[in-house]
């Protein structure tokens, strides 16, 4: 039996690409699946009934699930994701927060419309949705989350300031909510994919054939990393790269902090800009050790 039989899980963004194989894959193991999904083009724009069709998918293979239609940037429509997940099977267990959009453009050429649109799906909507499971992760003292991220915004890429800046957003909350769920036995964790779907084909250079994909860029590939940081013994603060059937670990590292204490002037730190940046000795995490001169 897997661990993952009769949990609830609640899959934002599963009408298609990476959310519906998570879903799938989920569901196959003898989950309870809550599928959300707006059914939005890839800019965020119109509706379809893409989470029933997933969830049909999940039942002719006998599966458990339901659909949810909400946007997850609604605060009352994200609310309504876990309102439906409690009152169809009475908890939640794992929240995958998928969902996203795209409006690339250069910073230079992008409308603010632009900007609000893709902070509010991806760092807002994850907030929105995560806040409403917050209290029943809380009080049953359990609960898995992952966060979906970006190497767009963890290392960068051009003209996706909008989609980066919500994307490393992701990593904050993780950090914050890893530290704040501990005591409660709430896991965080954070995902950073690549795949094949609607939306990477929407990014410029792109196009894939997405009915007759390269099987190395599936989105299944990356579902084993989402069932990793899923599982009751999963880690907590953590990215997991994932992508073509390889997974990796990123993180942020520190150095030793050069200490000036009150003798801190610009001439300073030109004279020492080597040893500022020089990241040959860094270790993982914050370098919290205090000036003492």
């Amino acid at each position: 039996m897997s661990e993952f039989s009769d949990k609830v899980v609640v899959i934002t963004g599963a009408g298609g690409g990476l959310g519906k194989a998570h879903a799938l894959e989920f569901a196959r193991r003898g989950a309870k699946v809550v599928v959300n999904d707006l059914g939005g083009s890839a800019d965020g724009s119109g509706a379809s009934d893409t989470a029933d069709q997933v969830v049909a998918e999940i039942k002719a293979a006998g599966g458990v699930a339901i659909a949810n239609k909400a946007s997850v940037s609604d605060r009352a429509g994200a609310k309504s994701i876990i309102d439906d997940a409690v009152s169809e099977f009475g908890t939640i267990d794992i929240l995958i927060n998928n969902a996203g959009i795209l409006r690339d453009k250069s910073f230079k050429k992008m409308s603010l419309d632009d900007w609000d649109i893709v902070m509010d799906v991806h760092l807002n909507g994850t907030a929105y949705v995560t806040h409403a499971a917050w209290p029943i992760f809380y009080e049953k003292n359990f609960g898995r989350i992952v966060l979906t991220s970006s190497t767009s915004g963890i290392f960068g890429n051009f003209g996706q300031s909008n989609y980066g800046a919500a994307k490393m957003g992701m990593v904050g909350l993780m950090n914050v909510l890893a530290l704040e769920g501990a005591s409660h036995n709430i896991k965080v964790n954070t995902l950073a994919p690549a795949a094949a779907t609607r939306l990477t084909n929407t990014v410029p250079g792109r196009d894939e054939d997405l009915d007759n994909p390269d099987p190395e860029r599936a989105p299944g590939l990356v579902t084993p990393a989402v069932l990793f940081m899923s599982r009751d013994d999963a880690p907590t603060g953590k990215i997991i790269q994932a992508g073509n059937g390889r997974f990796s670990y990123a993180a942020m590292f520190s150095n030793e902090p050069l200490v000036h204490g009150t003798d801190a002037s610009l001439e300073r730190l030109i004279e020492e800009q080597e040893s500022l940046t020089d990241m040959s000795a860094a270790k993982e995490g914050w370098s919290r050790r205090r000036p003492t001169s």
